[in-house]
């Protein structure tokens, strides 16, 4: 489970309902105070995850120029989502992603860490002309490893029998809180509002996802592949030769594990930015033509 530094939006980021035509969906943003912005990102956590994953990066792009809206999916954290699993099929998430792209204000370069990697390739192989590039953090070409697929599946099977407070103690009780005050408090109140239906929809497309790599190269959006040095739910090895196969711009965050967003936050936010100034750099010297400085 991600472990965000806090819950608070800092000085700079404010929280915000993004009214879309497919719902509200609860968000944080920050943007440059003095300038226009460079672009926007559209950011979109992981399982178990929320915008809070975000947080500690929202400040640091804004100050490298862009504005940057972190959301919480239909049935994460702080949005509503339906009671039934058939809701949270990744069609539907897809569908969601291309509403919030329109209410942020197209085009938008979209980022999705882990479950949220495998979201945003979705709504990029409905419609890629609401986003100007995509970059998938710590997200692999398929399922999840094998490690992973057999705690999901406990955990799925946890969800169908038991309350999420009594999930959230067996949870607990095998991976004892580092932080007594963050994890016994904020991160208990996250997962409550979780819907458990979300959970078990999207842990099975996460067990059981086909690899759409070609599909995605095919589409021709530039993409950034970024990652940690490690990574148990998919093995940094596989992340390297899907951005090979995808021809994709790559980085490795030092120091970071499967959540480089909350890991190392400053450095992600600075691999993000110099990804989509490189576009920016590109698409200037493309309108000047050739031998232009």
């Amino acid at each position: 489970m991600s472990r965000p530094p806090t819950f608070t939006p800092p000085p700079g980021t404010r929280a915000l309902p993004l009214r879309t035509s497919r719902g509200v969906f609860a968000a944080l943003e920050a943007g440059p105070r003095h300038a226009e912005p460079r672009g926007t990102a559209l950011l979109l956590p992981g399982y178990t995850g929320s915008k809070e994953d975000f947080i500690a990066m929202l400040v640091p792009l804004a100050e490298a120029g862009y504005r940057a809206v972190a959301v919480d999916g239909r049935g994460q954290y702080e949005s509503e989502g339906p009671a039934d699993e058939v809701g949270y099929a990744q069609a539907e998430l897809g569908l969601d992603v291309l509403a919030q792209a329109e209410a942020a204000g197209r085009p938008v370069h979209l980022v999705g860490h882990s479950l949220g990697g495998q979201i945003a390739r979705a709504a990029v192989l409905f419609d890629a002309s609401p986003f100007a590039s995509l970059t998938l953090v710590s997200s692999g070409p398929a399922e999840v490893s094998a490690a992973q697929r057999q705690k999901i599946a406990l955990l799925t099977q946890a969800l169908e029998t038991m309350t999420m407070d009594q999930v959230w103690e067996a949870m607990r009780a095998l991976d004892p809180p580092e932080d007594a005050d963050l994890d016994g408090a904020a991160l208990r109140a996250r997962w409550l509002r979780h819907n458990p239906a979300q959970l078990i929809a999207t842990g099975r497309q996460l067990t059981g996802e086909p690899d759409r790599v070609a599909a995605l190269a095919a589409v021709g959006l530039p993409v950034h592949v970024l990652s940690g040095t490690s990574d148990d739910t998919w093995p940094v090895p596989l992340i390297d030769d899907m951005a090979e196969r995808l021809g994709a711009y790559r980085s490795v965050i030092e120091g970071a594990e499967h959540s480089p967003n909350t890991d190392r936050p400053e450095e992600t936010a600075k691999a993000l930015a110099g990804f989509w100034d490189s576009l920016q750099r590109r698409a200037w010297a493309h309108r000047e033509g050739p031998g232009a400085d």
